[in-house]
Order: C-alpha cells, then sequence, then structure tokens
C-alpha cells in the first residue's frame, strides 16, 4: 500500500460494519469503533493479509469530559492505540470509546499485542479504564495506596492526600492534602511605554 487514501479505503472496506467509523484527517487514518467489536477489529488489522499491523507502537487513555473548553457531547473515556504495519510500512490509529463513563471497561489485547501489557496498566492508573481479561492489571506509575486517577481532567491539581515522613513515628504517613490551593498563572508586568508608544 502506497499512501494513505488507499489505507483508508482497505480499512474501511475489510472492517465493514465492526468499525464505527473510518476517518481519514491530516493524512491519518483513525479508526474508531465501539467496546463490543474492539477486540475483533484489532485482530482483523493484525492478521488481515491486505493490512498487517502487527506492531503496537502506543497505547493511551483520554479522558474527553472537557474538549477544547466545551463540555463533551458523547462517551468520556477512550482507549486509543497507535499501530504499524512494518510490512506495508503504514501507521493506523484505533479509538475504542468505554460505554459507562463511571466505570470505563474495553477489552485488554494483550493476547494480540504483547507490547500492550504495559501501556494498559499505565490508562488503568492514570485514567481508571479497566482492561477486560489483562493478566495483572495493577497501578504501574503512582503508589498502592494512591486514592483516584490522576489524568483525568475531574481531578484536583494537588491531589487528595500526601505523604511525609513521621519523625515521631519513624515511619511514611499518609494525611488529607494541607496546601492551599492557589494561582500559578505567571504575572506580566510592563512598562508604561511598552511596544514603542
Amino acid at each position: 500500500m502506497a499512501d494513505v487514501k488507499t489505507l483508508h479505503e482497505t480499512a474501511a472496506r475489510v472492517l465493514g460494519a465492526k468499525a464505527g467509523k473510518v476517518l481519514l484527517a491530516l493524512d491519518e487514518v483513525t479508526v474508531e469503533c465501539a467496546a463490543a467489536d474492539y477486540l475483533d477489529v484489532m485482530r482483523t488489522l493484525r492478521d488481515h493479509d491486505e493490512l498487517h499491523f502487527e506492531l503496537l507502537v502506543d497505547l493511551c487513555g483520554v479522558d474527553y469530559s472537557d474538549y477544547k473548553n466545551e463540555p463533551w457531547q458523547g462517551k468520556r473515556f477512550a482507549a486509543v492505540s497507535q499501530l504499524l504495519s512494518v510490512k506495508n510500512n503504514q501507521r493506523i490509529r484505533v479509538r475504542v470509546w468505554a460505554d459507562d463513563d463511571d466505570f470505563p471497561v474495553v477489552d485488554s489485547v494483550t493476547e494480540l499485542y504483547n507490547s500492550a501489557d504495559w501501556y494498559e496498566r499505565e490508562a488503568f492508573d492514570l485514567y481508571g479504564i479497566m482492561f477486560n481479561g489483562h493478566p495483572d492489571l495493577r497501578r504501574i506509575l503512582t503508589d498502592y495506596g494512591f486514592v483516584g486517577h490522576p489524568f483525568r481532567k475531574d481531578f484536583p491539581i494537588s491531589g487528595y492526600v500526601e505523604m511525609r515522613y513521621d519523625e515521631a513515628e519513624k515511619r511514611v504517613i499518609y494525611q488529607p492534602v494541607t496546601i492551599e490551593p492557589r494561582e500559578v498563572t505567571p504575572r506580566i508586568v510592563r512598562e508604561e511605554h511598552y511596544g514603542g508608544q
């Protein structure tokens, strides 16, 4: 496959109704699918002779609750994968929407791509997206006792708890956050005749 338009047409034809949308924008192809079709879509992208996306390069979570400073109309959480076909020298993006905003769940693709293991753990840790069928879904970047998911847009900047070493108890303790919220926007002071006036 030589160009992106051919990839777009091929992906749309091969995936058919399994893909909710196959988009072509900015010379990139994005497949959007429902959670129920995600595993089939990923398997088809990997195994079909015309596509052959044998490498999962990246997978991340996304929180769309507030998008472009506007309230989002649609499902809140998605997992987005970047796939590479070495054979065809092509890349494709797959976005799967979790059905439930309160408890987002999509299937794990670790059975198809070994590299998904740590990426799915990261999306779980930072966004709270559950990956059904993951062999070892646990936190990877935050502490074991961490409360919440820090990349969710409704997570407070200062967090909920802080930890410190207590000299009297000779151990690390957790306590409610003690810092006061403050504005961190830098102030710009300009001279009266700034700009040569």
